[in-house]
């Protein structure tokens, strides 16, 4: 070998035996479980206070549930390819500022979320699923024309008074039960053409402007059981039960119980059942949840039980479908199903990706064989590059 050639050889067995003592052995964070290439990372149930170190700049999929984060300053900025985040059940008070915007799905569930600024979604071009429920929201912001791909929206189990306004104008999906809802603004939900399913049982409706449901051209299910209708004020009520007798939607929980299902659309289909559950019931005094004695909505509690357990089957996206076996510490929870042969959609018993684990703490994890193996294949992959390295200087 020339006397050049060997500082070159030298310096190369320098740069690769130094990703052999640290970018291989940190690919996938000790913490954290990895798959599929290491572009899926779960960091649930650790502990964690902060981001873990040693994460890919491509991961795909990163869950940070069931965790102890207050906040995230702007770390996740740079994971440029990230599709899925799950922050749900941590001690978040605000989304975490500048997240990717390569983000399609954001779940914050069982946070102590209390605004939704218009910063917060601005620039997320990409974003097809919101999931902020079982938060302590009173307001969000949205910014016309922003959000043009957000088809599902999930701000169930929060503290809205009124629906929001300026909802984006693809959605096809909005859960806002168990809310406190009162009232709905005339002209809040005409840019909603495209909505199919709007839940809004379990809040605080008494009655409902004429005709504030008629641009909702392309409705399918709505649920409004579990609500303190004033039935005895046959003017407002009685408008409201006409426009759910001839709606083509189908209605769970007809106003004042009158039926368990109304509308046209269930009259003319066969070979479909449905399943209501808890949207029928009636409500318990005022609200269904009990209300403090300075009229203020109850304090959060400790546990995350409805906001998974009660919650509409809007998401399942199989955004991470590619381990559901390693799900076996989630809890199964029914939700509302639709079951028919032909259906636009099925919602049916399933496993949450973020289900409150069966124990409060976690040993932290160590990694799996599969991990090890990957990391052997890799440093074996990386010893031979070098052998055929110095052999070719060699030769030369």
């Amino acid at each position: 070998m020339p006397p050049c050639c060997a500082p070159l050889v030298c310096l190369l067995l320098l740069l690769l035996s130094g990703l052999l003592g640290d970018w291989v052995l940190t690919i996938c964070p000790s913490v954290c479980s990895c798959s599929r290439g290491h572009r899926v990372v779960d960091c649930s149930s650790r502990g964690l206070t902060k981001l873990p170190p040693g994460l890919q700049h491509n991961i795909r999929t990163l869950n940070l549930s069931f965790n102890s984060l207050h906040g995230l300053d702007s770390q996740l900025s740079h994971y440029a390819h990230l599709r899925t985040l799950d922050l749900s059940y941590n001690r978040l008070q605000h989304l975490p500022p500048a997240l990717p915007r390569s983000l399609w799905d954001i779940r914050a569930t069982g946070n102590h979320l209390r605004s939704l600024d218009k910063n917060d979604t601005a620039y997320h071009w990409n974003l097809r699923v919101l999931d902020l429920s079982d938060n302590e929201l009173e307001k969000v912001v949205f910014i016309n024309n922003t959000l043009p791909l957000l088809h599902a929206l999930n701000l169930s189990h929060n503290r809205f008074w009124t629906v929001p306004t300026n909802m984006p104008s693809n959605l096809e999906t909005i859960d806002l039960s168990h809310n406190y809802l009162m009232q709905i603004l005339p002209g809040s939900l005409d840019r909603l053409t495209r909505l199919a399913r709007f839940y809004l049982h379990a809040n605080r409706f008494s009655w409902l402007s004429e005709g504030i449901f008629d641009k909702l051209t392309g409705l399918e299910v709505m649920t409004l059981g579990d609500n303190p209708w004033a039935c005895e004020e046959e003017e407002n009520i009685t408008r409201l039960l006409r426009w759910a007798d001839h709606t083509y939607a189908t209605i769970l929980g007809c106003p004042c119980y009158t039926r368990p299902v109304c509308g046209q659309a269930h009259l003319a289909t066969t070979g479909r059942e449905w399943h209501f559950a808890s949207y029928t019931d009636p409500p318990l005094g005022a609200d269904t949840r009990d209300v403090g004695h300075d009229g203020r909505p109850p304090a959060r509690t400790a546990e995350a039980t409805s906001g998974y357990q009660a919650k509409s089957a809007l998401f399942e996206t199989g955004m991470y479908g590619e381990d559901k076996g390693a799900a076996n510490e989630s809890g199964n929870h029914m939700l509302f199903f639709w079951t028919s042969s032909t259906t636009f959609t099925s919602f049916s018993t399933h496993t949450s990706t973020t289900a409150r684990p069966h124990s409060a703490t976690k040993k932290p994890y160590t990694g799996t064989s599969r991990s090890r193996g990957h990391r052997l294949l890799i440093q074996k992959a990386v010893t031979l590059n070098i052998l055929a390295m110095v052999a070719a200087f060699n030769t030369f």
